[in-house]
């Protein structure tokens, strides 16, 4: 099985909630329950959306 590789986000707070990203498949995780599930997404979809203003702070 292949190993996936995470970053953390580099707005990361203090408490270090924020999530992670995978390079290169595309999947996204919650920091806090690295063992729960992945959503996998379009990563340029994503930030042109994030860019875009669709999402709530």
């Amino acid at each position: 099985m292949e190993e996936i590789s995470w970053q953390k986000s580099s707005y990361t707070g203090v408490n270090g909630n924020c999530v992670e990203v995978s390079e290169p498949r595309g999947l996204v995780r919650d920091s806090k329950d690295p063992n729960g599930p992945w959503l996998r997404v379009d990563v340029l979809a994503f930030v042109r959306a994030v860019k875009a203003g669709r999402f709530e702070r």
